[in-house]
């Protein structure tokens, strides 16, 4: 339960400071903020504010120091639409989204280079012997085909209850036996 009750004042916070800088602040400073996040501690104490800002890194150098200046301005104004009994303290952070979702995009974009690269490879490519070693030439095929199969299935035609040579033995060892 504490974490909804978290959850909806880190919510209205950010929704107060977006409205309060959309206003603007007196601070020529400040640049083109956007509140990406804000994360608020369990006692309600303290809160984090994480922002981005569209530019270089000077602007973004002096939109920080134009937020630490006016954090007590915006402080103020939270705590006036906040219905808590104490208002937390607020600590801007620079969100790295931009710069990792940027590299993120330059990794895709350079394996998708690296992938076209060996698909070029791969369609110009031969193989180093036979395409296909274990392939038999069709002689080596029909000569299997008239075969036969295993001795295996010799040996089963055999065991069908007929002596066909058998019997011939058996006659040779009663010839023998009878003269």
């Amino acid at each position: 339960m504490a974490g909804e009750r978290q959850a909806r004042v880190a919510d209205r916070i950010r929704v107060v400071l977006a409205e309060r800088l959309e206003k603007g602040l007196r601070d020529p400073r400040l640049g083109f903020v956007t509140i990406t996040d804000v994360k608020v501690t369990g006692d309600l104490q303290h809160a984090s504010v994480f922002y981005t800002v569209m530019g270089d890194e000077a602007l973004r150098a002096d939109t920080a120091a134009a937020l630490k200046s006016a954090s007590g301005l915006l402080r103020t104004e939270v705590g006036k639409h906040l219905n808590t009994r104490l208002t937390p303290s607020l600590e801007f952070f620079l969100d790295a989204i931009p710069e990792n979702a940027d590299h993120i995009a330059a990794l895709l974009r350079e394996a998708r280079e690296r992938d076209a690269a060996v698909a070029g490879l791969a369609s110009t490519a031969t193989y180093a012997g036979d395409a296909d070693p274990y392939v038999k030439s069709r002689d080596a095929d029909d000569d299997v085909a008239a075969a036969p199969t295993s001795d295996v299935a010799n040996d089963a035609s055999d065991d069908d209850g007929s002596d066909d040579n058998d019997d011939a033995s058996d006659g040779d060892a009663k010839a023998s036996a009878t003269s």
